[in-house]
This record gives structure tokens, sequence and C-alpha cells, in this order.
């Protein structure tokens, strides 16, 4: 477990580590990469940047220069918490708090800490006057500019690693709660009088490694950064393997012939290409990998005269030569599935190799290992890469490498279920650089496990970047999905430039989402139906409706098959009518209508009756925020709005976005160039505003109406020509106000175009105040 304070967007974070894998997810920015870079500074790999400090405490640098009384310098912190098995007591006898201590944990805390503050600002106030003192000065006396350090922060730039310094502390569990946050006024004792320094007794328990994302395995010769993947190999057999020198059999054919050394080369990397068999390579159709051996013995393994790596072209059919070709001749994706293996087995073995006092836990950071590799080959990573990394020797199998994964890919992402992930969340206060990370252990845990299951099996399966984005959206169905993004166009385009998951979800389960969406705190809009039922009142009324209210009714299995067959020319008038069933599918309008929809019901805004449902205010459809990480929710659902058709006017409401789009766009549905979209009633012209709003309403509930046909039929259309209805509007609208950028301002300060400049200056002014 890791706790980081003040360093970069981790300004106070917890991050408990799974013991064998875990996943860092989270938009860009926010703050996953950062930990591997914590620990190699604190670990004493690389130097502070004054950079590494969080942005919130840039202004107490500046304050303490200046010689605020109240201020104080900040220090940047990493609290590593081991848990140590009755093996390795030894390894810890430094970190013991106290003599009673009892139980698995210990740790330390490192902190990058002033040497001398006092000093620190004698120096700053010396070279600042010295600065000043050199500058030119004006006729008042004062300097013509201000000289840089201008403030301790940027005199800290040049000298930060002369004035700061890493401390080693030993922490004491018994002082943390069970989230490892210390109580307050805690003050941990130092580490002092052990005959082993902090950083020894650091890099004794914890090794760390790095695999590093944008690998550049070269397709081309040449490019300093270019790393093909013979040299990975290379390196891999001079640090690892069996040598030639110690295979006598090898040593002398090679005299004699290149066969026996190329057979010396399979049996040592035998175990390597059965690690990569693991992950399906290489499969059905694609090339088997070959080592093969140059001609020169003195250069056989630095690929410089001729690539070792090989892909043999078809079938193993026992040919010991097949014909082959080199690996700079095959996808990047392979060669780099191939080059993660082959590093994290050459990582894994060089910490076993480390003979004495071989440190207890070994950390690898796998950045981003998605990059050219398809979906299911990600899949196939993630799921298998603890496999690669176990250990054949049982004398040592408690020797087992944690793993850290970052990652932008949903494939890798759910493939592990919730347990591994920990989302680093921005925070969404104003002028804050900061993130929070969440354990999603802790979620999976607390969550009633049908939800849970029912999460983690949608999310697998729909693959969603919920993790990654500024905002979600969860529709009611396919329909919605496939419009949303040209109603996002055309009702809130600067949605365009956010990073919105949308989530077909159904008002049946929306509110299952409940839980994710409040623990990860996201801005969420949910665009549902109405789903308008017979309520329980209107058992026994005998099947009719009151006067002057539309009749609900369903199309027999006859015309539904005339309606599917295009013939919008059905008599109406000949319609069975329903009855009145509680809980049977009515249109919005009915009088005592309840709604059926568990969002609605059990969510936002919780109320069961449609005249209920159109009364809630705006207040009553949002679930508003109490602290600014928190989830914002808002719901969108079909109200009245106001229809006109022959000169009257309703206000009527859809029970679906189908009944909802025709009615807000009533004249072009029913247009005969609108045929496609099943929504044109025959003789519509000759009907009244609630007749024509009844009959549309049981042309969407027929089974011959098909829904992804009409959203189909409607992209066909031009957008323009088409109005988004109004609760999608209304809701996106307000989504937009949440996460979108602002408008920019390309508006030009009209008194500087009309100043009297010389020409070829006034453009370059209207530039920079645009800008």
């Amino acid at each position: 477990m890791l706790a980081i304070r003040n360093f970069r967007r981790l300004r106070d974070v917890v991050i408990d580590l799974a013991s064998d894998i875990s996943i860092f997810v989270g938009s860009n920015n926010s703050g996953k990469t950062s930990v591997g870079h914590a620990l190699q500074l604190f670990t004493g790999s690389g130097r502070f940047n004054i950079h590494d400090f969080s942005a919130e405490v840039w202004n107490d640098i500046v304050s303490f220069g200046e010689g605020d009384g109240e201020a104080c310098l900040p220090t940047i912190e990493i609290d590593i918490w081991f848990e140590i098995g009755p093996d390795d007591v030894h390894r810890i006898i430094d970190l013991l708090p106290s003599l009673a201590w009892e139980g698995k944990l210990v740790g330390m805390r490192v902190a990058y800490v002033p040497s001398n503050p006092t000093a620190m600002h004698a120096r700053y106030v010396e070279v600042r006057q010295r600065a000043l003192d050199a500058v030119t000065k004006g006729q008042d006396g004062e300097p013509v500019f201000d000289p840089s350090p201008r403030n301790l922060r940027e005199f800290l730039r040049d000298r930060l690693y002369d004035e700061y310094e890493l401390r080693y502390f030993v922490l004491d569990p018994a002082r943390f709660n069970s989230n490892m946050v210390a109580e307050d006024g805690y003050d941990p004792a130092f580490l002092t009088g052990r005959d082993r320094s902090g950083r020894e007794i650091l890099n004794g328990l914890l090794h760390i490694d790095f695999l590093n994302a944008q690998r550049h395995l070269s397709d081309s010769p040449g490019g300093s950064r270019a790393e093909d993947l013979s040299r990975v190999l290379s390196r891999f057999y001079g640090r690892n393997l069996e040598q030639k020198g110690e295979d006598i059999e090898a040593l002398s054919a090679l005299a004699a012939s290149e066969v026996s050394l190329n057979e010396h080369l399979e049996r040592v990397f035998e175990p390597t290409l059965k690690s990569l068999s693991k992950l399906g390579y290489p499969g059905l159709s694609n090339p088997r990998m070959m080592i093969r051996s140059a001609l020169d013995p003195a250069q056989i393994m630095s690929g410089r005269d001729g690539a070792i790596v090989h892909y043999a072209l078809g079938a193993d059919d026992g040919n010991p030569d097949p014909p082959t070709l080199p690996d700079r001749y095959n996808g990047l994706g392979f060669k780099n599935l191939i080059f993660m293996v082959v590093e994290l087995l050459d990582l894994h073995a060089q910490w076993l190799a480390i003979e004495e006092n071989r440190p207890p836990v070994h950390l690898i950071f796998i950045e981003e290992p998605e990059a050219h590799l398809h979906a299911q080959l990600q899949q196939a990573f993630i799921r298998k890469v603890m496999d690669i990394l176990a250990l054949k020797d049982v004398d040592r199998t408690h020797y087992t490498s944690q793993v850290v994964v970052t990652t932008h890919s949903t494939h890798i992402l759910y493939e592990r279920g919730f347990r591994p992930i920990r989302y680093f969340r921005r925070s969404r206060a104003q002028n804050v650089a900061t993130s929070d990370v969440l354990n999603l252990s802790v979620f999976y845990d607390s969550t009633d496990p049908n939800i849970r299951s029912f999460l983690e099996r949608y999310l697998k399966l729909a693959h969603c970047d919920l993790f990654f984005a500024d905002g979600v959206v969860l529709v009611e169905g396919n329909v919605e999905r496939l419009l949303l993004p040209q109603m996002i166009s055309n009702a809130a385009p600067r949605l365009q430039s956010t990073y919105l998951t949308v989530l077909e979800i159904g008002g049946a389960f929306g509110y299952r989402f409940k839980a994710l969406i409040e623990f990860l705190g996201l801005t969420t809009l949910i665009i549902t139906d109405l789903d308008s039922v017979f309520g329980p009142l209107e058992q026994g009324d005998g099947g009719a409706a009151p006067a002057g209210q539309p009749e609900a009714a369903e199309l027999t299995a006859e015309k539904a098959q005339a309606a599917d067959a295009g013939a919008e020319n059905i008599d109406d008038d000949d319609e069975d009518v329903a009855v009145e069933k509680p809980g049977k599918t009515c249109i919005a309008g009915h009088p005592g209508a309840a709604t059926s929809n568990q969002t609605l019901l059990q969510w936002i805004p919780k109320c069961d009756t449609v005249s209920a449902l159109w009364d809630a205010t705006d207040e009553q459809k949002i679930q508003a925020r109490t602290n600014d990480n928190d989830a914002l929710v808002r719901v969108a659902y079909q109200c009245r709005t106001d229809v006109t058709w022959g000169g009257e006017t309703l206000a009527l409401a859809g029970r679906t976005l189908e009944e909802a789009f025709a009615l807000e766009n009533l004249e072009w549905c029913q247009d005969k160039d609108r045929r496609p979209l099943q929504l044109r009633i025959a003789k519509a012209e000759e009907m009244d505003l609630a007749k024509l709003a009844e009959r549309i309403h049981k042309r969407v509930q027929a089974k011959s109406f098909s829904k992804t046909d009409f959203a189909l039929a409607l992209l066909a259309e031009d957008p323009d020509s088409w109005s988004v209805p109004t609760y999608i509007a209304e809701g996106l609208s307000w989504l937009e106000t949440e996460i979108a950028p602002p408008e920019p301002d390309d508006t030009i300060d009209e008194e500087l175009l009309q100043a009297d400049e010389p020409e070829g200056t006034r453009t370059a002014a209207g530039d920079e105040v645009a800008v």
C-alpha cells in the first residue's frame, strides 16, 4: 500500500495495491503514471524537480520566501507499507516501531524536505538582492524590469537538489486507521541509529522495474531510439540463458556447422516461446518464431550480421530449415507482444538473480501494453500476464512479482473484473489540479452481489469507456444510442469536444448503475422513457377511456402485418379497444397513468405516476452534489409540449422516444416522403389531434414497428429538417453546461482594428486579442 502527498496531481492519495495485479485507469492527466515516477524518485532513481510539487503548495513556497511567518515550506512524502511474512522478519528489524509490535504490517515514510529552511531563505534573499542590484535603474530609481529569481519558487527551480534532501521515518501502524490515514498530530520517529541507511533498508525490501509505453520497435534501420526485437532477445540471452561457452555440444559443433548452434538457441529459448504460447501465439495463421544464428561466431547474438529472430513460413512439417523472413517483416502487434513477454521474463529473471538479500517485493510497472495489440490479444495479455511470470522452481514459489498496469484500453480494464481497478479521478473543484484514487475492490465488497455481477458482465460485454470519460449518458435503448451523435450535433454541439461514454441500459436496468455512478462521482445524464401504464385505479372501468381522451388500443395481428407492409392505409377506426389492466401499456395522457420505468421509480425523481413526473421540478430531476467530487446526475424523460395539427394545439407527451419525435415533428413525419420512418398515419388530415396522437401511439406499440429501422431511416434524412425532442435537447444542454468547454471567444476588439496603426500591425494586434 502506498500513500503519496504533495506530488504533482497526487495531493493526498492512498493506493492499495493488489497482491498480484493492479490496473490504473482514469482520464488523461489524472496522475496514473505519476505513481511510478514517485517511486523512482523516492528510491533514489533521478532527481526531483520544482514542478514535482503539487500546484496547490506553490503559493506556500512563495509566501515563505516573502517572509510570511506563518508559511511553511512544503514537503513531498510517500508512505510505503509492507506485509511481511515470517521468513522476512529479519529484513524489517529496523522498521519495528516498538518491541510491542505484532502483526504483519510495517511502514516507512520517505520525505523530501528542506535541509535548512532558515539558511535557504537567507541564500534566496542574497541572490535576489544581487540580481536586483545588477539591473539598470530607471529615473525613479526602480529596476527597469524584475529579474529572476522573482520568488523562492524560481530560486528553487535551479537549486532544489542543493536545498532539499530525502529523510526516512518509521511508521507505527497502530497510529493509522483502516484507510492508512494517520491520527491527528502523529509525528513518526526519525530513522536514525541503524546500521543501514534508510535508502538501503528500502531498496532491501522493494525492487522496482518499468516497462514503459511507446516502445520503438523499428521496422526500418536507423534511428537512435529504434529497438528491434533481435536486440531485445540478444540482451535476454546474454543476461539470463545458458551461454554457448557453457554448452559443450553447441561450442564444438559451432566450428563445423551452424546447425548445432541453432539447436542450442532453440533449446534455451524454448521456455520463452512456451510463455508466448500462453497468449495464443502463433495461433492458427501467424508465422512461427525461430531463433537463428548469424554466420560470424563473434557476432552471433549481436544481430549486426543478420537478424537472429526469423518467422518460419508455412506449417510446421518437421523441416529443420523452412523458408523464413527476418523479424522486421512481421507486424508491429506481435513484435510488441513478443517484446513485452521477453522484457517481463528478463526483469523477473534479473530480480531472481540477486543471490544475497533479494528484496522480497518486486514491483513491475507496465505502461499502456495495448500499443499495436488488437482487442483479443489485449485481453489475452492481461489474463495471462501473471502466468507468464510464474516460477518453475517450486522451492522459490513465494517469490512472485506484483504488477501494476496503466491503461486506456477497455478490453484490458474489464478482463479481470472490478477488484484490481484503481480509478484516478481528477478533482472538479475550481482551479484545483489534484486527483483522488478510488479502490474498486471497496466497491466490489460493499455492493449487492446481484448488482455487482450484472455490472461486471454488462461492462465486459459492452467494453465501454466509463472510467475514461468526462461524462456518461445512460440511454433507453438502441434507437437513442444510434441517434445520440446526431442529436448532440443538433442540440449541444460543444459536447462533441468532450469525452462521453454512452451506455444502453433501458429503463428497467438503469437504476442498477446507481451505485457505480455514485462511487465514481461521474457527471451523468439519463435519457429514458416515460413508460406509461394503466395505474391500479383503472381496474374495473370496463375498458373505456374517459370522454375527450384518446383510447389505448393495440393493432390486431392481421393489421399489424398490414402495417409492416408499409400500409399506413389501415382503417384505425376498426381497431379493437384494449382492456385497461393495471400495468398494461397506455398512452401517456391517460388519467391516472403510472410509470413502469424502474429508473424513474427507484432513482430519480422517485415518482410513480405520470402526473407526478410531469409536475417534477428541474431540481427534482437532478441528484445534486454535496461535495465537489460527488456524482451529478440528471434524468430526462418525455414531458408535455405544445403540439399543433390542423389549427388545433394541445399539450401532449409521447410515451417513448418514437412517439415524442412524431409529435414534435408532426407535419414533417406525416409527409408522404417520410414513409420509411413508419410514423405516417393514413388519412391523418381527417383526424383531430387527439385521435392522431392515439394512432401514433398504437403504431409505435405494434409488434410490426421496427425501432431500429426507424432510427436508420431517420439518419438517412437531412438532420436540419427535423427537431430533437425537447426532453432530450434540454438534457443535452444541461450536460453541455456541466462538462463542455466554454464557447471560444472569437471576437476581436474593434477599437484595436480601427486604431491608427501602420498597415501590417493591425492583424497582429487582432490575433493577440483573439488568443
